[in-house]
Protein backbone atom coordinates (compact mmCIF):
# COMPACT_ATOMS: atom_id res chain seq x y z
CA UNK A 1 0.00 0.00 0.00
CA UNK A 2 1.12 3.63 -0.41
CA UNK A 3 1.20 5.16 3.18
CA UNK A 4 1.21 8.95 4.07
CA UNK A 5 2.56 8.83 7.77
CA UNK A 6 1.96 12.07 9.16
CA UNK A 7 4.16 12.71 12.34
CA UNK A 8 6.52 10.05 10.82
CA UNK A 9 9.76 11.31 11.65
CA UNK A 10 8.90 11.23 15.64
CA UNK A 11 9.80 8.41 18.12
CA UNK A 12 6.45 6.35 17.57
CA UNK A 13 5.93 7.88 13.95
CA UNK A 14 9.81 6.52 13.09
CA UNK A 15 8.65 3.51 14.55
CA UNK A 16 5.89 2.76 12.75
CA UNK A 17 7.51 4.08 9.39
CA UNK A 18 10.55 1.19 9.57
CA UNK A 19 7.78 -1.67 10.50
CA UNK A 20 5.94 -0.51 7.59
CA UNK A 21 8.73 -0.30 4.84
CA UNK A 22 9.94 -3.82 6.76
CA UNK A 23 6.52 -5.22 5.45
CA UNK A 24 7.09 -3.98 1.76
CA UNK A 25 4.32 -0.56 1.83
CA UNK A 26 5.44 2.73 -0.10
CA UNK A 27 5.54 5.14 2.83
CA UNK A 28 5.66 9.24 2.70
CA UNK A 29 6.26 10.83 5.86
CA UNK A 30 5.19 14.44 6.42
CA UNK A 31 6.38 15.87 9.44
CA UNK A 32 7.26 19.37 10.41
CA UNK A 33 10.02 18.37 12.62
CA UNK A 34 8.78 20.11 15.56
CA UNK A 35 9.49 17.35 17.48
CA UNK A 36 10.64 14.95 15.25
CA UNK A 37 14.24 14.50 13.86
CA UNK A 38 15.57 14.23 10.47
CA UNK A 39 17.71 11.18 11.78
CA UNK A 40 14.85 9.48 11.98
CA UNK A 41 13.87 9.40 8.17
CA UNK A 42 14.85 6.56 5.95
CA UNK A 43 16.02 6.91 2.78
CA UNK A 44 13.22 4.11 1.79
CA UNK A 45 10.59 6.45 2.34
CA UNK A 46 9.84 9.74 0.70
CA UNK A 47 9.66 13.24 3.12
CA UNK A 48 7.63 15.88 2.33
CA UNK A 49 7.81 18.95 5.48
CA UNK A 50 4.99 20.55 6.80
CA UNK A 51 2.08 21.26 9.16
CA UNK A 52 -1.35 19.92 9.31
CA UNK A 53 -2.51 23.26 10.41
CA UNK A 54 -1.36 24.93 7.36
CA UNK A 55 -3.92 23.90 4.70
CA UNK A 56 -1.25 24.70 1.45
CA UNK A 57 0.98 22.18 3.35
CA UNK A 58 -1.71 19.57 3.53
CA UNK A 59 -2.83 20.19 -0.27
CA UNK A 60 1.01 20.08 -1.45
CA UNK A 61 1.60 16.49 0.00
CA UNK A 62 -1.61 15.14 -0.87
CA UNK A 63 -1.14 16.33 -4.50
CA UNK A 64 2.62 14.93 -4.97
CA UNK A 65 1.35 11.17 -4.72
CA UNK A 66 -1.95 9.05 -4.40
CA UNK A 67 -2.39 7.22 -0.79
CA UNK A 68 -4.23 4.45 -0.31
CA UNK A 69 -3.98 5.24 3.33
CA UNK A 70 -2.80 7.45 6.06
CA UNK A 71 -1.28 7.03 9.63
CA UNK A 72 -2.01 9.86 11.76
CA UNK A 73 0.48 10.50 14.80
CA UNK A 74 1.36 14.07 14.89
CA UNK A 75 -0.12 15.12 18.03
CA UNK A 76 1.39 16.95 21.23
CA UNK A 77 1.12 14.54 23.96
CA UNK A 78 1.70 15.38 27.76
CA UNK A 79 -1.19 14.97 29.90
CA UNK A 80 -0.01 17.19 32.99
CA UNK A 81 0.57 20.29 30.10
CA UNK A 82 -2.81 19.36 28.25
CA UNK A 83 -3.89 20.61 31.83
CA UNK A 84 -2.07 24.28 31.62
CA UNK A 85 -2.22 24.44 28.83
CA UNK A 86 -5.34 23.48 26.64
CA UNK A 87 -5.85 26.20 24.32
CA UNK A 88 -2.00 24.67 22.45
CA UNK A 89 -3.63 21.53 22.65
CA UNK A 90 -6.87 22.04 21.25
CA UNK A 91 -4.99 23.88 18.36
CA UNK A 92 -2.77 21.13 17.95
CA UNK A 93 -4.61 18.00 18.47
CA UNK A 94 -8.41 19.07 17.04
CA UNK A 95 -7.60 21.48 14.80
CA UNK A 96 -5.17 19.82 13.15
CA UNK A 97 -6.65 16.39 12.88
CA UNK A 98 -9.49 17.79 11.53
CA UNK A 99 -7.90 19.77 9.04
CA UNK A 100 -5.87 16.93 7.66
CA UNK A 101 -9.17 14.56 7.69
CA UNK A 102 -10.61 17.09 5.57
CA UNK A 103 -8.29 17.07 3.46
CA UNK A 104 -7.86 13.79 2.95
CA UNK A 105 -11.23 13.13 2.42
CA UNK A 106 -11.26 15.63 -0.68
CA UNK A 107 -9.04 13.60 -2.59
CA UNK A 108 -10.73 10.80 -2.04
CA UNK A 109 -8.54 8.69 0.68
CA UNK A 110 -10.96 6.32 2.64
CA UNK A 111 -8.76 4.20 4.67
CA UNK A 112 -7.23 6.17 8.00
CA UNK A 113 -5.46 4.57 11.27
CA UNK A 114 -5.60 6.80 14.21
CA UNK A 115 -2.77 6.45 17.20
CA UNK A 116 -5.02 7.46 19.84
CA UNK A 117 -4.82 7.07 23.74
CA UNK A 118 -6.46 5.10 26.58
CA UNK A 119 -6.49 8.25 28.43
CA UNK A 120 -9.59 8.82 26.70
CA UNK A 121 -11.52 6.29 29.58
CA UNK A 122 -10.39 8.00 32.19
CA UNK A 123 -10.24 7.08 36.39
CA UNK A 124 -11.24 3.28 35.38
CA UNK A 125 -14.01 1.28 36.83
CA UNK A 126 -12.50 -1.98 36.29
CA UNK A 127 -9.33 -3.36 35.25
CA UNK A 128 -8.06 -4.30 33.26
CA UNK A 129 -9.68 -1.49 30.75
CA UNK A 130 -11.69 -3.15 27.74
CA UNK A 131 -12.79 -1.51 24.94
CA UNK A 132 -16.53 -1.61 26.68
CA UNK A 133 -15.31 0.71 29.33
CA UNK A 134 -16.96 4.30 29.17
CA UNK A 135 -14.78 7.10 27.72
CA UNK A 136 -14.44 9.89 30.16
CA UNK A 137 -11.32 11.63 30.08
CA UNK A 138 -9.44 12.72 33.03
CA UNK A 139 -7.18 15.07 31.30
CA UNK A 140 -7.41 17.54 28.66
CA UNK A 141 -5.29 15.56 26.43
CA UNK A 142 -7.54 12.79 26.47
CA UNK A 143 -10.32 15.07 25.68
CA UNK A 144 -8.48 15.95 22.30
CA UNK A 145 -8.47 12.65 21.25
CA UNK A 146 -11.72 11.08 22.01
CA UNK A 147 -13.23 14.52 20.06
CA UNK A 148 -11.22 13.35 17.56
CA UNK A 149 -12.04 9.92 17.28
CA UNK A 150 -15.65 11.05 17.39
CA UNK A 151 -15.38 13.33 14.56
CA UNK A 152 -13.80 9.96 13.03
CA UNK A 153 -16.95 7.81 13.22
CA UNK A 154 -19.25 10.87 11.93
CA UNK A 155 -17.01 11.16 8.63
CA UNK A 156 -17.47 6.53 8.51
CA UNK A 157 -21.11 7.82 8.46
CA UNK A 158 -21.25 10.46 6.03
CA UNK A 159 -18.20 10.04 4.24
CA UNK A 160 -17.08 6.36 4.51
CA UNK A 161 -14.15 6.47 6.13
CA UNK A 162 -13.05 3.66 7.51
CA UNK A 163 -10.36 4.23 10.57
CA UNK A 164 -8.81 2.35 13.02
CA UNK A 165 -8.18 3.69 16.46
CA UNK A 166 -5.57 2.43 18.18
CA UNK A 167 -5.86 3.34 22.14
CA UNK A 168 -2.61 2.84 24.17
CA UNK A 169 -0.82 4.58 27.64
CA UNK A 170 2.95 4.67 26.99
CA UNK A 171 5.09 3.92 24.74
CA UNK A 172 8.37 2.94 25.49
CA UNK A 173 11.63 0.85 24.22
CA UNK A 174 13.71 1.33 20.79
CA UNK A 175 14.31 -0.46 18.00
CA UNK A 176 16.68 -3.75 18.88
CA UNK A 177 18.88 -2.78 16.09
CA UNK A 178 19.10 0.79 16.31
CA UNK A 179 17.74 1.58 13.30
CA UNK A 180 15.95 4.49 14.69
CA UNK A 181 18.55 7.02 16.03
CA UNK A 182 17.05 10.63 17.23
CA UNK A 183 16.27 10.54 20.67
CA UNK A 184 12.89 12.61 21.90
CA UNK A 185 13.09 16.03 22.45
CA UNK A 186 12.60 17.36 26.08
CA UNK A 187 10.33 13.98 26.77
CA UNK A 188 8.13 14.05 29.31
CA UNK A 189 7.33 10.50 30.01
CA UNK A 190 8.53 8.41 32.67
CA UNK A 191 11.24 6.03 30.63
CA UNK A 192 13.08 8.82 28.73
CA UNK A 193 13.20 10.73 31.94
CA UNK A 194 14.28 8.07 33.89
CA UNK A 195 17.16 7.67 31.12
CA UNK A 196 17.87 11.69 31.37
CA UNK A 197 18.66 10.67 35.13
CA UNK A 198 20.82 7.77 34.57
CA UNK A 199 22.70 9.47 31.93
CA UNK A 200 23.33 12.64 33.86
CA UNK A 201 21.53 15.08 31.88
CA UNK A 202 18.68 15.68 34.36
CA UNK A 203 19.64 16.06 37.98
CA UNK A 204 17.04 13.65 39.60
CA UNK A 205 14.01 12.29 38.64
CA UNK A 206 10.22 13.80 39.87
CA UNK A 207 7.75 11.51 41.43
CA UNK A 208 4.26 12.98 41.07
CA UNK A 209 2.22 11.29 43.67
CA UNK A 210 3.31 8.25 46.28
CA UNK A 211 0.16 8.34 48.68
CA UNK A 212 -2.25 6.55 45.84
CA UNK A 213 -4.13 3.55 46.77
CA UNK A 214 -1.40 0.84 44.86
CA UNK A 215 1.46 -1.59 45.94
CA UNK A 216 4.08 1.45 46.75
CA UNK A 217 1.71 4.47 46.66
CA UNK A 218 3.25 5.42 43.25
CA UNK A 219 0.97 5.23 39.54
CA UNK A 220 0.84 2.52 38.18
CA UNK A 221 0.31 2.58 33.98
CA UNK A 222 0.91 0.40 31.18
CA UNK A 223 3.89 0.31 29.10
CA UNK A 224 3.87 -0.43 25.65
CA UNK A 225 7.39 -1.20 23.42
CA UNK A 226 7.41 0.71 20.83
CA UNK A 227 7.82 -1.91 18.15
CA UNK A 228 4.69 -3.61 19.33
CA UNK A 229 3.11 -0.53 18.90
CA UNK A 230 4.48 -0.10 14.72
CA UNK A 231 3.77 -3.48 14.43
CA UNK A 232 -0.19 -2.79 15.48
CA UNK A 233 -0.29 0.16 12.91
CA UNK A 234 0.79 -2.46 10.32
CA UNK A 235 -1.57 -4.96 11.18
CA UNK A 236 -4.54 -2.03 11.14
CA UNK A 237 -3.41 -1.12 7.65
CA UNK A 238 -3.78 -4.76 7.04
CA UNK A 239 -7.34 -5.09 8.43
CA UNK A 240 -8.47 -1.93 6.79
CA UNK A 241 -7.37 -3.13 2.91
CA UNK A 242 -9.15 -6.77 4.12
CA UNK A 243 -12.43 -4.49 4.16
CA UNK A 244 -12.63 -4.15 7.98
CA UNK A 245 -14.65 -2.07 9.44
CA UNK A 246 -14.07 0.92 11.61
CA UNK A 247 -13.24 -0.37 14.80
CA UNK A 248 -11.74 1.20 18.65
CA UNK A 249 -8.90 -1.34 19.97
CA UNK A 250 -7.35 -0.99 22.99
CA UNK A 251 -2.81 -1.89 22.89
CA UNK A 252 -2.41 -3.04 26.56
CA UNK A 253 0.19 -5.73 28.62
CA UNK A 254 -2.41 -6.59 30.54
CA UNK A 255 -0.62 -5.38 33.23
CA UNK A 256 1.15 -2.23 34.69
CA UNK A 257 4.11 -1.32 36.02
CA UNK A 258 4.37 1.62 39.53
CA UNK A 259 6.82 4.52 38.88
CA UNK A 260 9.17 3.20 41.49
CA UNK A 261 9.29 -0.53 39.72
CA UNK A 262 10.74 1.41 36.33
CA UNK A 263 12.89 3.18 38.66
CA UNK A 264 14.57 -0.10 40.18
CA UNK A 265 14.65 -1.93 36.76
CA UNK A 266 16.42 0.93 34.52
CA UNK A 267 18.69 0.88 38.12
CA UNK A 268 19.45 -2.96 37.38
CA UNK A 269 19.47 -2.29 33.81
CA UNK A 270 22.02 0.68 34.11
CA UNK A 271 24.09 0.68 37.06
CA UNK A 272 23.43 3.63 37.71
CA UNK A 273 22.03 5.24 41.44
CA UNK A 274 18.39 7.40 39.35
CA UNK A 275 18.05 9.72 42.47
CA UNK A 276 14.15 11.18 42.94
CA UNK A 277 12.35 13.20 44.77
CA UNK A 278 8.57 12.43 45.81
CA UNK A 279 5.86 16.00 44.87
CA UNK A 280 2.97 16.40 44.69
CA UNK A 281 0.27 14.68 42.45
CA UNK A 282 -0.90 16.27 39.27
CA UNK A 283 -4.50 17.27 38.52
CA UNK A 284 -6.07 14.48 35.95
CA UNK A 285 -3.50 11.76 37.60
CA UNK A 286 -5.61 8.55 38.10
CA UNK A 287 -3.88 5.70 40.56
CA UNK A 288 -4.07 2.85 37.90
CA UNK A 289 -4.61 2.26 34.45
CA UNK A 290 -3.74 -0.22 32.03
CA UNK A 291 -5.62 -2.34 29.86
CA UNK A 292 -6.49 -5.43 27.95
CA UNK A 293 -5.57 -6.34 24.35
CA UNK A 294 -7.78 -9.16 24.19
CA UNK A 295 -9.95 -7.86 21.20
CA UNK A 296 -6.86 -6.81 19.21
CA UNK A 297 -5.28 -10.11 19.21
CA UNK A 298 -8.61 -11.61 17.90
CA UNK A 299 -10.00 -8.74 15.28
CA UNK A 300 -5.95 -7.42 13.78
CA UNK A 301 -4.29 -10.46 15.11
CA UNK A 302 -2.14 -8.58 17.20
CA UNK A 303 -0.36 -9.16 20.37
CA UNK A 304 2.99 -7.37 22.59
CA UNK A 305 5.96 -9.56 22.29
CA UNK A 306 8.58 -7.72 23.22
CA UNK A 307 6.79 -5.48 25.73
CA UNK A 308 8.34 -7.15 29.26
CA UNK A 309 9.90 -4.44 31.27
CA UNK A 310 13.06 -5.21 31.20
CA UNK A 311 13.23 -5.09 27.15
CA UNK A 312 11.85 -1.78 26.83
CA UNK A 313 14.47 -0.23 29.45
CA UNK A 314 16.89 -2.05 27.97
CA UNK A 315 16.84 -1.32 24.72
CA UNK A 316 16.18 2.41 25.93
CA UNK A 317 19.19 2.63 27.56
CA UNK A 318 21.11 1.18 24.38
CA UNK A 319 19.72 4.09 22.19
CA UNK A 320 20.96 7.00 25.05
CA UNK A 321 24.22 5.19 25.71
CA UNK A 322 25.12 5.00 21.72
CA UNK A 323 24.26 8.25 20.53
Amino acid sequence: MRVLVVGGAGYIGSHVVMDLLDNGHEVTVFDNLSTGHEINLFEEAHFVKGDMLIEEDLEGVLNAGEYDAVIHLAALKAAGDSMTDPETYAHHNICGSINLLNAVTRHGIRKFVFSSTAAVFGDPRYLPVDENHPVDPANFYGFTKLQFERQLAWFDKLRGMKFVSLRYFNAAGYDPDLRVKGLEVNPKNLVPVVMEVAMGTRKELMVFGSDFETRDGTGIRDYIHVSDLASAHTKALDYLAGGGDSLAVNLGSESGHSVLEVVQCAREVTGREIPYKLVDRREGDPACLYATSQHAQKVLNWKPVQSDLKSMIATTWNAYINQ
